[in-house]
């Protein structure tokens, strides 16, 4: 027969005892707990609504930027960028403006740079480009190596050149490396930086021996012996 705990045992019980002091707090804590709870509700509540926000502006923006690529991809690069105010459409421009934070605003950018390059306004098109999240990985290097080129446009020769070999070092391989590498070695060459060009146009022909780069970076190396 099991024996019957006392009512001073039972106060002197640790599961017991925690659970008293746990009452007493509760009861001279109310007001500031029932702060506490309706704050977590209110937290809580808006990361809920926040995901369902932005899954409802990420939606917006895929469908907008469907009917802009359909533009850019008939070579309506002044619809695809400003949109047609007849069909009453999004461009790239406005995409990109009214969507920041989204998956779609980030690659209208983008192609908002291509269309505006397209349409001759180089000074836009690196503004875009300025304003594009470039992913990572191989995906990210062809925009770095577009972004390139517009400066080379822009006859800012050292800015091409940097970001050339932020192009070949994204993602590093056997195709894409050297081509960006003797992009810059040539930007360096044109705005003058010979050392530079020369050490890079080495580099290509010491760590990439196999590469189609091999011919033009020897040829670049001959032109500097000459010019010094």
């Amino acid at each position: 027969m099991s024996k019957r705990l006392s009512k001073e045992e039972l106060e002197s019980d640790p599961l017991i005892e925690n659970y008293n002091r746990a009452a007493n707090y509760v009861s001279e804590n109310k007001s500031f707990i029932t702060t506490v709870a309706i704050a977590l509700v209110v937290v809580v509540g808006g990361i809920v609504g926040y995901n369902y926000y932005s899954s409802a502006q990420e939606q917006e923006a895929q469908q907008l930027l469907s009917v802009a690529e359909n533009y850019y991809n008939q070579a309506e690069y002044e619809n695809a960028l400003y949109g047609d105010e007849f069909e009453l459409t999004y461009g790239f421009d406005q995409i990109a403006e009214e969507f920041p934070r989204t998956s779609a605003g980030n690659i209208a950018n983008f192609y908002a740079a291509v269309s505006s390059y397209e349409l001759g306004d180089i000074e836009n098109a690196l503004m875009f480009m300025e304003e594009f999240d470039v992913p990572e990985g191989i995906l990210g290097v062809g925009p770095l190596s577009f972004h390139g080129k517009l400066l080379m446009t822009n006859e800012s020769y050292e800015a091409a050149a940097e970001k050339f070999i932020q192009a070949a070092n994204w993602n590093e391989n056997s195709v894409t490396t050297p081509s960006n590498l003797l992009e810059a070695a040539q930007a360096y060459y044109q705005g003058g930086n010979y050392e530079r060009a020369g050490e890079i146009a080495t580099q290509i022909i010491d760590e990439y021996p196999q590469s189609g780069q091999i011919a033009e970076s020897q040829r670049l190396k001959g032109m500097i012996a000459a010019a010094s």
